[in-house]
């Protein structure tokens, strides 16, 4: 399936409700997943996230291509493609392009341990 299709699949699914694509899976499941909070804010710094995004607890650029990561916890989607799960998080983290060709999120070459820490942090955001 293209990249294309997913996100028209994904739109799809949105629309038609809750009850499709895991939507009613809350990002606490698979918590196990997921890394060192601490290490994951260090890790944002390091790959620059907030030259695209504004990121609680970090300073960073004043002009933003992305969205705000505030409330990572509380989104039911992740990119408005993939159900909000630590596993998905941690996908999107390591290889954006693979899940969206069309995004405009680069591949950062985040390792999976940076992943898992980067989502921590992610999570643990209001």
């Amino acid at each position: 399936m293209t990249g294309r299709a997913r996100v028209l699949l994904a739109a799809a699914l949105l629309a038609a409700g809750p009850g499709l694509a895991g939507a009613q899976d809350a990002p606490d499941e698979g918590r196990e997943l997921l890394g060192d909070a601490e290490t994951g804010q260090k890790a944002l710094r390091q790959y620059a996230c907030t030259t695209c995004h504004v990121v609680p607890g970090i300073v960073g650029a004043s002009v933003h291509v992305g969205p705000p990561l505030e409330g990572m916890a509380t989104r039911r989607y992740i990119a408005g493609v993939l159900p909000n799960r630590p596993e998905n998080m941690i996908r999107w983290l390591m290889d954006p392009q693979e899940v969206d060709p069309l995004s405009a999120m680069p591949d950062l070459g985040v390792t999976p341990e940076h992943a898992r820490d980067i989502a921590a942090y992610l999570y643990g955001l209001d």
